[in-house]
């Protein structure tokens, strides 16, 4: 599926969760499942405890936090030598 088809996912409604981006309009924040992949869930697992949830959103997922990170500046760290 096409990255802009699978980030139409991606929603955010100010009433759920303050505005966060969420999977579908569902109460299910792109960040929780971001946070449970990083603490090394596997897609089948995150599928497992959600029955409505798809591949394709956790896909979409992946697509935004890369599209958000890759406009991110980085501030190299400035580090003092010897003289």
């Amino acid at each position: 599926m096409e990255e802009n088809k699978l980030l139409e996912r991606i929603t955010i409604n100010p009433k759920i969760f303050g505005g966060k981006p969420i999977i579908r309009g569902r109460r299910l924040a792109v960040e929780h499942i971001l946070g449970m992949l990083a603490a090394g869930d596997t897609f089948n697992t995150i599928l497992e405890g959600y029955s409505w949830l798809e591949y394709a959103d956790i896909q979409a997922c992946l697509i935004y936090a890369h599209k958000l990170v890759a406009h991110e500046r980085i501030e190299p760290l400035t580090m003092k030598t010897a003289v």
